[in-house]
């Protein structure tokens, strides 16, 4: 199957050359072809049976000379941890949440509803977005399986958005949402070959998210090119009453991120260097070494930053986390209904117990007993962690060090190579991949991936990122980049690494 974009299939669709009943039919016969069979990736958690009767009212209003905007018959996938008001569960892939149906949809949803997306299905993702046990395997759920990476099928497809990561690469629908909260998007994208938006604090509604971190979740696009993702992103921002912090996006964001992508965006700008974040994997260095000589070839100037390693805030990130959640996730409980009768962090914890062998045959729920342990939010320990991680991260981190050098964007590695999967020890990524997220996470500011080289056939990404509210930058930054050097292939479905052995 073709890897076409949004503006390839609204094509084909004005001229009556396809019908979104069409596309979704084709999305269909691939996912049961690619997922539940063949290299069986196991990235799809559920899919929308009502999928087929929402094409056909697009069609119709397509007909009759009625087109919403780009993403009118356009099929995406959402994590299985964003609240849908129709036949489809959410659970954040565990099966304490089994049988949760939402009664409204997540604010992002009910603007891409209206934008005239199709939702195919919900995609598989480290369970509870990977904040139960300290040895997960990434891509791992008790309800949904094992996520594979499309690339090679025994490695990784980080996580948690691993399942919407490893769908959109293998090309199961058009493009997909994430959350971050902490990497969560950027890893799956750049590990599964992809563009991966983690936005400004704000810029989405997190409403109808089951959460982790009031002050870092978000969620973003995941797509296989640049302007697929902005197309995305354009669609999910805006104002939401039932999420406060949208207020500050209905001034400093945007509708329509497109007029952004601009094929020159990379000339005359000032990119900072953050080689204190590039590693020592060579092969790493050297993919780092040829996108900054692309980079500087096509009119940027690059500047060496100074920006520490994201340790100096490490202990005091999960700190903020283990409050937050215990705080979020109980609120989201108490009115949510799965079957199993769950309606607070202590009963997940004890569901947990009770089913052990089917909830936790590989990893425990660490974080999980942690987080029951701390208090409200009120607490100087968690006010006190809060500041000095917005300080570190923010104030004396990303924004510093922008000023300082008058930058457009501060790049680094989006991490490594994908892992062998290890159900035993769980992820085996080095502690430096994640830094390259956890600047953007604890400061709330934007952050972009785009795939920027191969080691042994697998994707690594390139990463871009900045002072809140800078994403039209980023996203012309990143298309500029991507136009440029035109990395990415589509994955053959391996069943391993070609080692050259």
């Amino acid at each position: 199957m073709k890897e076409y974009t949004i503006f390839d299939l609204q094509k084909k669709m004005q001229a009556g050359k396809l019908s979104a009943r069409k596309l979704v039919s084709k999305y269909l016969d691939r996912i049961e072809m690619i997922d539940r069979n063949g290299a069986r990736l196991n990235s799809i958690i559920e899919l929308n049976p009502d999928a087929m009767n929402i094409a056909s009212v697009l069609d119709r209003e397509r007909d009759s000379g009625s087109i919403r905007g780009p993403l009118h018959g356009i099929p995406i996938l959402i994590k299985d941890n964003i609240d849908t008001a129709d036949k489809m569960q959410t659970t954040a892939g565990s099966l304490a949440l089994e049988g949760n149906h939402a009664k409204q949809d997540a604010g992002l949803v009910e603007k891409l509803r209206a934008a005239g997306v199709i939702i195919l299905g919900k995609t598989n993702l480290s369970e509870w977005a990977n904040f139960r046990g300290k040895n997960s395997t990434s891509g791992w759920s008790s309800r949904g399986g094992l996520t594979h990476n499309p690339y090679a099928l025994d490695r990784s497809a980080c996580g948690s958005s691993s399942g919407s990561g490893a769908a959109v690469a293998a090309n199961l629908a058009t493009v997909a949402v994430g959350t971050e909260t902490d990497g969560s998007i950027i890893c799956p994208s750049q590990t599964n070959g992809i563009v991966g938006i983690k936005p400004t604090i704000g810029l989405v509604s997190r409403s109808g998210i089951i959460p982790i971190s009031h002050s870092q979740d978000t969620a973003g696009p995941m797509a296989r090119t640049v302007a697929d993702a902005a197309i995305l992103l354009g669609a999910m921002a805006g104002f939401d009453g039932r999420d406060p912090a949208t207020k500050a996006g209905v001034r400093r964001g945007f509708t329509d991120y497109t007029p952004f992508l601009d094929v020159n965006g990379l000339k005359g700008a000032r990119i900072g260097i953050a080689r204190t974040l590039f590693g020592t994997d060579k092969k790493i260095l050297q993919i780092m070494e040829s996108s900054l000589g692309a980079m500087k070839q096509a009119g940027a100037t690059l500047i060496d930053v100074e920006i520490k390693p994201s340790d100096e805030f490490g202990k005091t990130e999960i700190e903020v986390l283990l409050y937050e959640f215990k705080e979020g996730l109980n609120a989201y409980l108490a009115s949510a209904k799965p079957k199993t009768g769950v309606r607070s962090l202590a009963d997940v914890i004890r569901f947990n117990e009770e089913n052990h062998k089917q909830v936790m045959p590989y990893f425990g729920q660490e974080r999980m007993e942690q987080a029951q342990s701390r208090g409200g939010l009120k607490s100087r320990k968690y006010l006190s962690a809060l500041k000095k991680n917005h300080r570190l991260a923010r104030t004396e981190g990303v924004n510093m060090v922008m000023s300082k050098y008058r930058l457009d964007a501060i790049v680094c590695p989006s991490g490594g190579a994908a892992w062998v999967i290890d159900l035993v020890n769980g992820d085996g990524f080095s502690s430096w991949d994640m830094d390259s997220t956890s600047y953007s996470s604890v400061a709330g500011t934007p952050h972009i991936t785009v795939p920027a080289g191969f080691i042994f056939g697998l994707p690594v990404g390139i990463s871009f990122f900045a002072k809140a509210w800078q994403e039209p930058k980023l996203i012309k930054l990143a298309y500029a980049f991507e136009q440029l050097t035109q990395i990415r292939k589509p994955p053959l479905f391996l069943q391993t690494a070609d080692l050259g052995l």
